[in-house]
């Protein structure tokens, strides 16, 4: 997202809401010069939402090459209200929708970003008319050849992830979704607990599938969780089977973590793709 606008030389600033607000201001030193516009583009975009009941996002100052200027946030222990409210406000910002599967946030060009800036990933995005496609062709296979290309996975982990991406090409795991405007990194971490409620911070946000959202939600264990699904149930219902599909949504992240991270992850991969291959 471009820097806030600025009046021309000689005319009267008009005062800014955000103006004095506390600040919280992040720097990326080592990551691509693009990666703080990327967040905040995600961050612009799923704020939008929020004027039709979307879930509350962090609100952006400033944006440069350099520095992504925040407001900041005040912390609070998370409770089963809030957590029904996120669910609701969640679904919501679903529904506000994306132009495409694997479609950038509004104003942004090319691909995006995913992972810590110091060691992030591309992110592929595109215009599919699919969810299948996009999952496929946009996650599943690239990752899949970061991972052989590096030996983060084994040979046989690479060969079910490939039997998975052919699987869903055939479409075994369509669902009548619409694409949504996810986060698309919304793992437990990602969401701010705050005495207003739960508040979504940095994003990887496209037109993806809902349960993605729920899935990373699920993988690294989200506070009251069944609350947030219910809630969420409540304003949006999920399509049939919707559990047995986590675990799909889970293998790109997990695959992510096991070439960034190693450690356990790889098994995780192998063990969530045998589930359907």
């Amino acid at each position: 997202m471009p820097p806030a606008s600025r009046p021309a030389p000689g005319e009267p600033a008009e005062p800014s809401p955000l103006q004095g607000a506390e600040v919280f201001r992040k720097t990326a030193p080592n990551g691509p010069a693009t990666y703080l516009g990327w967040e905040a583009a995600g961050l612009s975009w799923l704020a939008a939402a929020q004027a039709d009941g979307g879930a509350p996002v962090v609100d952006v100052i400033d944006v440069s090459p350099k520095t992504l200027t925040l407001r900041r946030l005040h912390t609070a222990p998370p409770t089963p209200t809030a957590a029904a409210e996120f669910g609701e406000r969640l679904a919501r910002t679903h529904a506000a929708g994306g132009d495409a599967w694997g479609a950038p946030p509004a104003g942004w060009v090319g691909d995006g970003y995913f992972g810590p800036a110091d060691n992030v990933l591309p992110l592929p995005l595109g215009s599919h008319d699919s969810w299948r496609a996009h999952l496929a062709i946009d996650r599943l296979a690239p990752i899949t050849r970061v991972c052989r290309d590096a030996g983060t996975l084994s040979a046989a982990a690479c060969a079910l992830l490939d039997r998975v991406s052919a699987l869903v090409l055939e479409g075994a795991f369509d669902t009548d979704d619409r694409p949504a405007r996810i986060h698309g990194d919304l793992w437990s971490g990602n969401v701010m607990w705050t005495r207003g409620g739960a508040t979504l911070i940095d994003p990887a946000a496209h037109g993806g599938h809902r349960e993605c959202d729920l899935a990373m939600l699920a993988l690294f264990g989200a506070p009251h969780l069944d609350r947030i699904v219910t809630a969420y149930e409540g304003v949006s219902p999920l399509a049939d089977g919707w559990r047995e599909r986590q675990a799909l949504h889970q293998l790109y992240p997990l695959a992510v973590h096991a070439h960034l991270f190693g450690g356990g992850y790889a098994a995780s991969v192998a063990a969530a793709a045998r589930r359907y291959a």
